[in-house]
Order: structure tokens, then sequence, then C-alpha cells
């Protein structure tokens, strides 16, 4: 799935940032977010632009976004340019931590973003409780099982399944950070929608918007972004209309006209 342009070609305007051997450059250009990727490690997906997508940044120059399981920084990069605020991205693998701290730099984030190379579950200690208005999160989909079959690569294995965290510690840690009445916003895999929202009702977060994503119309959903207040009533659900990823010419065509426009702008045809 190609979601974003290789502008390796352009290398020689990176100036201080340097590329690993096995990196590159890609340009989301929606945003005119460039970030540094690699296929070896890692790549950020369509979940990362859906949920920058569907969450709402703060608007205010004095608004805190977290982006915690930050990876390589796709989703607090992708939502810099919507905000006058100050955003946190949180990870704990070292690598994808600097590949974000190197993608800050890229775009002359510096000023804006901050990139915590930390377990989520202890960043408290380096951000206060209750002083965040937005969290978000792109958490690792799958349980930690004895029998799962996890991928060879340790940087995908960690990111995919719930080795280093859970989701009850994500949605914990979540609460943790947020103001009274601030808003979390997930990405997931529906078929872990029901102990995501009862997770999220043990730790105060009260969901307030659904939306599902297919893959095209007559297939089953296969992502979930799911908005939440601290401390809500329990009252008040909405379910947003689907979004459709590709047309009718099946899975591997083109790009819904929404989807198009998220990853290139707004014009709704493929250069």
């Amino acid at each position: 799935m190609i979601i974003a342009t290789n502008i390796n070609e352009m290398g020689d305007n990176l100036g201080d940032v340097k590329l690993l051997a096995d990196e590159r450059v890609d340009q989301l250009y929606s945003q005119d977010i460039q970030i540094i990727q690699s296929s070896q490690v890692f790549s950020f997906s369509l979940d990362a632009v859906l949920l920058a997508n569907f969450a709402k940044a703060p608007a205010s120059p004095k608004g805190k976004l977290v982006d915690l399981c930050a990876g390589n920084g796709a989703v607090g990069l992708f939502m810099a340019p919507r905000t006058r605020g100050k955003i946190a991205m949180v990870e704990l693998q070292p690598r994808l931590a600097d590949m974000a701290q190197r993608s800050v730099v890229l775009n002359d984030l510096a000023d804006k973003v901050t990139v915590y190379n930390q377990d989520l579950a202890i960043i408290t200690e380096q951000i206060p409780k209750d002083s965040i208005d937005v969290v978000t999160c792109n958490p690792p989909y799958f349980s930690d099982l004895p029998d799962s079959k996890k991928n060879p690569n340790n940087y995908l294995a960690i990111a995919r399944h719930e080795i280093a965290t859970t989701l009850n510690t994500v949605l914990a840690t979540t609460s943790d950070l947020l103001k009274m009445n601030g808003k979390a916003y997930f990405v997931h895999r529906p078929d872990r929608l029901v102990e995501l929202l009862a997770l999220m009702t043990a730790n105060r977060l009260a969901a307030k918007r659904l939306q599902f994503v297919y893959p095209k119309a007559g297939r089953d959903a296969n992502i979930v972004l799911v908005e939440a207040i601290k401390d809500g009533k329990a009252t008040g659900l909405k379910i947003l209309p689907p979004i459709m990823t590709y047309d009718d010419h099946g899975d591997h065509g083109e790009y819904s006209p929404i989807i198009h426009k998220m990853l290139y702008g707004e014009s709704t045809t493929n250069e």
C-alpha cells in the first residue's frame, strides 16, 4: 500500500538531518509533511493518516497534544500544521524515537514538537497528570498471547503486538494525562472494539464518536476510529458515516475520493 511519495531525490535539501543506509524520506502531500521511513524498521500505514484526520487538534496556542505509541512520529507530524499548541510524541523504541526526532527537525517543528523516548506507562514522570487537552494513539492491535504469531522483526513485533504495553495501560495513561473533558482519539481493529469500549469506561473515558473504515463496499470493516471524552456522560455516542478505502475496482484499485484527499489534498484524482 503506497500512501506517500519518496522524495529521496531531494536529499540535498535535508540540511543537517542525516539518513541511515536503510532510510528514505517520504512526503504526505496533503499536509506538506516529510517523514523519515525505513522498510527495515518501520513505515507508517494508512491507520496513522486516518487517525490524524479523525482527531481534532487543540486550536489554542496554549493547547497540548500527546501522541502515545508514536512510532516514527507520523500522527504527531501530520497533526502539527493543524494546531498552534505544543505536541509531545512518546515512543519506547530508541530507533523509532530517533527517526521521529529527525523528522521533527526536517520539518522545522522543533519549537512545537517534543519527542520522548520513554515507556508510556511512566510518561507522567515527564508530563504532569491532568494537563493535556488531546491524546492520540495508534496502539499495538494484537494481544500478546502464547500462541500469537509475531513478526521476526522485533521493531514490527513490538509495534503490532502488546509486548511492551497493553491496551489497558494505554487507556490508563491516556486518562491520567487528560484534563477533565479532554479528548482522546484511537484507531484500532473492530474485533477488539467491545474490549476497547469496556476498558475506556473503566478508565473514565466515555466514547462519543465512532467511525468504521472498510476496504471497499460490501466488505467487513477492518479499522475503527474512536473519540472519547474524559469524565464525559455515558450517553450521546454518534456513529459517523463509513469510510471506504478503495473504489469499486478492487482492493488494489484507486483510492476512494475521501482517502485520496487525506493523502494528496483537495484533488480527487490521482496524479
